[in-house]
Parts: C-alpha cells; sequence; structure tokens
C-alpha cells in the first residue's frame, strides 16, 4: 500500500509539473506575442513578467546567488558577477538567463569571445532571449561587423520592438552605413 501510494504521488507530480510546464510555455508564449507588438502600451509590465520568470532557476538558493550576480554586475565588479553566474551555471547547466547574464558580465570585462560563446548558449536554451540578442550585436559592432550587428539588433526588435537602446543603435549604424556609400 504504502509502495502504490509512493508511486501514485509520484505520477502526480509528474502530472503536475508536465501540466505547469506545459501552462508555463502557453503563458510565456502569450507574453511574448504582448512584447512583439509595438502598439502596446503595457509592454514595460509585460517584459518585467517575462524577466522574472526567465529569472528563476528553480531553486531559491540558485535565484539568490543569481541575484548577487546582478548587484555585482550593476556595481561594476564585472570580475565577481562572471564567479556568481558560473556558480550558478555550474549547478544549472540549462538556466538561459544566467549564460546571457554571464556573456554580458564578460563583455564588461571585455572578453567578448567568452561573451559571445555564452551568447551562443543563452540562445540556444532559449532562442527569444532579446537581451542576449542585442548583446550579440553589441558585440559584433564593437568587432566592426555592422551587418551581422544589424542582424543580431533586428532579431531582439522583433521579439521586443520597445528596446531603445537596440533602436538607439539600429540607427546609428544605418547612419554610419549611408556615410560610407559615397
Amino acid at each position: 500500500m504504502k509502495q502504490a501510494r509512493s508511486i501514485l504521488n509520484l505520477v502526480v507530480a509528474a502530472t503536475l509539473t508536465f501540466t505547469s510546464t506545459g501552462a508555463f510555455a502557453q503563458d510565456m508564449d502569450a507574453l511574448l506575442q504582448q512584447l512583439a507588438d509595438p502598439a502596446n502600451d503595457r509592454w514595460q509590465r509585460v517584459q518585467r513578467q517575462i524577466l522574472r520568470d526567465w529569472e528563476d532557476s528553480g531553486s531559491a538558493a540558485l535565484d539568490y546567488i543569481f541575484q548577487r550576480g546582478k548587484a555585482a554586475l550593476e556595481s561594476g565588479d564585472a570580475e565577481t558577477a562572471v564567479d556568481h553566474f558560473t556558480f550558478v551555471l555550474e549547478r544549472a547547466p540549462d538556466f538561459a538567463q544566467a549564460w546571457a547574464a554571464r556573456a554580458n558580465a564578460y563583455y564588461l570585462a571585455n572578453r567578448l569571445g567568452q561573451a559571445l560563446s555564452d551568447i551562443q548558449q543563452a540562445l540556444r536554451l532559449n532562442p527569444h532571449q532579446f537581451n542576449a540578442l542585442a548583446g550579440l550585436g553589441a558585440i559584433f559592432e564593437q568587432l566592426d561587423q555592422p551587418d551581422q550587428a544589424l542582424a543580431a539588433y533586428h532579431a531582439s526588435l522583433t521579439i521586443n520592438p520597445h528596446q531603445e537602446a537596440v533602436i538607439d543603435a539600429v540607427s546609428r549604424l544605418a547612419l554610419a552605413s549611408r556615410g560610407t556609400a559615397l
């Protein structure tokens, strides 16, 4: 009887996990559709919800370390941020937001190769990661590859057309390309 109850608990847990994951995917798809609408005047709320969901590793302890990495990044300590994000990724290698965050820290530490590698991993895990696409554009721009930068920026804006810094980067690159075509 006790073994049957254990099996039943596992089945219920698996069913709830499948249902919530399916619901999560549907909810995320709906949120991404709302974010992609340039006329959506509530886009900031939608973006915050998406980022909040993406920043949930599934572990409160890892979420805490992730937040410490973000705080280190915001204070300008890229190396400490890299250490925190690396700690998280060693324990949660499928956490796309941690890959994107560490890529940002590597970028700020001028470690472009490592930043590029982490962005690629973040995008493998979450192709809707608009911040990673914007970061990819910034790396290509720094490497003086404006066509690739524009492609990455446009891909980011397709997902989230409300990114002022990305819109400015596209305008800057478009202006520069017009200025050189004489």
